[in-house]
């Protein structure tokens, strides 16, 4: 017997297992199953790659992060994953994924995915939901900060800032627009 014929052989029962979780799963929705576990599989073959990388080259890892190096990252996190997900200047990374719907809330615009099923819904629906992305880009982060802690604080820092521009721009928004006037019903003391 072949090497092919014995992997066919032994292969078949492992798709049948496959596809009668995907039937019982999706219901007949077209969920992009093999599409989101091949994204994991990049994810961690990644995130393999980068740790095999930070081994080889002996850098110590930190004992631990300090809670304002933390809090930077996260900021930066939250607004880098939104930025990729959301922005009309990052339209063109997920064009090829997706269809422009209308915009969503400020700055923001509302896509669908192109694709039902397979690698490209998977990749669409990544790219357009930020706590999706911001696994991929902590993950960055992280690693970022472990090999090059100065340049990965300066870039956190920008995407830090930016946050707290937008939360700047809300705040004077809401002034602009009266929101932060006394209402008719309360007392003005």
């Amino acid at each position: 017997m072949s090497i092919a014929a014995e992997v066919q052989r032994i292969g078949a029962p492992v798709r049948r297992w496959a596809r009668t979780q995907k039937r019982e799963y999706t219901r007949g929705e077209p969920r992009p199953l093999a599409g989101d576990l091949g994204a994991m599989g990049v994810y961690v073959g990644l995130v393999s790659a980068a740790a095999a990388a930070v081994k080889g080259s002996n850098k110590e890892l930190p004992e631990r992060i300090p809670f304002g190096d933390a809090a930077l990252l996260t900021i930066a996190t939250f607004r880098l994953a939104r930025r990729i997900a959301k922005d009309p200047v990052t339209a063109p990374l997920r064009a090829p994924f997706v269809r422009f719907e209308g915009t969503s809330g400020h700055a923001e615009v509302a896509e669908e995915v192109r694709e039902h099923g397979g690698v490209k819904h998977a990749v669409g629906e990544l790219l357009t939901c930020p706590f999706c992305l911001a696994q991929w880009v902590g993950t960055g982060f992280v690693f970022g900060y472990v090999t090059a802690p100065r340049a990965t604080r300066l870039a956190a820092l920008t995407m830090t800032m930016v946050a707290g521009s937008d939360v700047l721009q809300f705040v004077y928004d809401g002034i602009q627009n009266g929101g932060l006037a006394p209402s008719d019903g309360q007392d003005a003391q």
